[in-house]
């Protein structure tokens, strides 16, 4: 239902701007907007109750506002000239517009809600998608916002105001601190490329960082060529989301169709993940592999095992880099300037960090 506060500032603005006294009751008499001076509540409780649609009582203009047929609200204008009769009447096609408007609003929002957690039918997507005005056959891809403590919903906002009804979008919200944005990348007979994906989230990180001065994590689906495959988009995007935080904290941006292998490891089962660190590393992580130690190697690995670059980036001498790989070697028996055991040790530290994320979200 919409808000007494929405219908309030609604009618006060009306008022200010007609000069003529207006206020809105609700169905049961109860007085929603409006100035102090008022028609008896009796009055108001009786034109409810009777076939008409509007009413003269006293020196008060009455008429209903319908909702589907049923009288939820009556306005009341003082004056029983013409251009009282008029202001009502405008303030009742005011009224029913917010309502319908809101409604439209509720609807669209339930249907993409229900839409993304495969509650519908492929006859209720197309019956209700028909009913909404929304295209079914357009091209959408399915982008997760998640972001931290903000209780004021700036996000929400600067989202809506970003991604509109006007141009396809719809910015819903499944879980507290993810909002959702079903993207429409078709403009004309063009859809958008992966690199234009790909700026869409980073404009949205940009922007809620800048104007919302907040920290945004953006993941997204592939594209959903139809209605009925956007829940599909919007798993791999909660997929994207988690494979993210686990395995590229460093980056605000993730794909699913750039995850990787941190996917893989992902869908991986845990016993074959500890049957693989067991293997690898033993039953407990080598002191060697200390914090500084796994930062050098991670960016060993960025520099493809070349030495001489990596010791540049680091600011060490090469011989230290080299003291340090060596000292891994002894540890685990992985000479990592070995590709094949580069590979080895590199997906057994993503496995690792793969367990400790299952282990503190239990």
């Amino acid at each position: 239902m919409i808000t007494n506060q929405i219908i309030a500032s609604s009618i006060d603005e009306l008022s200010s701007i007609t000069k003529k006294s207006l206020l809105v009751f609700e169905s049961g008499g109860r007085k929603i907007a409006g100035g102090e001076k008022s028609p008896d509540k009796k009055h108001i409780e009786s034109f409810i109750s009777s076939e008409a649609d509007s009413q003269t009582v006293g020196n008060w203009r009455l008429f209903k506002v319908y909702d589907d047929e049923e009288a939820l609200y009556v306005v009341a204008t003082e004056g029983t000239d013409e251009d009282s009769y008029t202001v009502g009447r405008i303030a009742v096609s005011q009224l029913q517009a917010l309502i319908t408007a809101y409604k439209e609003k509720m609807d669209r929002d339930g249907f993409f809600q229900n839409l993304l957690l495969d509650n519908l039918l492929m006859v209720d997507i197309i019956n209700r998608a028909k009913k909404l005005k929304i295209e079914a056959l357009c091209p959408r891809v399915v982008y997760l916002v998640n972001i931290k403590n903000d209780t004021d919903g700036i996000a929400a906002k600067l989202l809506k105001e970003m991604f509109t009804k006007a141009t396809g979008d719809a910015v819903t919200n499944v879980d507290g601190d993810t909002l959702v944005l079903v993207k429409n990348i078709q403009d004309g007979d063009s859809v958008m490329e992966a690199d234009e994906l790909e700026e869409i989230a980073n404009q949205i990180v940009s922007m809620i960082g800048t104007e919302g001065m907040l920290s945004a994590r953006v993941a997204y689906g592939s594209v959903a060529a139809d209605l009925q495959s956007v829940s599909r988009s919007y798993k791999e995007a909660k997929v994207a989301l988690d494979v993210g935080s686990i395995f590229y904290a460093d980056k605000n941006v993730t794909a699913y169709t750039k995850l990787g292998i941190g996917r893989l490891i992902y869908q991986l089962p845990e016993n074959l993940c500890h049957m693989f660190i067991d293997e690898v590393l033993g039953d407990e992580m080598p002191a060697e592999l200390d914090e500084e130690t796994i930062a050098t190697l991670d960016k060993f690995f960025e520099n493809n095992l070349n030495v001489s670059e990596t010791s540049r980036q680091l600011f060490v001498h090469r011989n230290t880099l080299v003291y340090r790989i060596d000292k891994v070697q002894r540890a685990i028996g992985l000479d990592l300037r070995n590709f094949d055991d580069a590979l080895t040790f590199k997906i057994a530290m993503m496995v690792q960090r793969y367990l400790e994320y299952k282990e503190k979200n239990q």
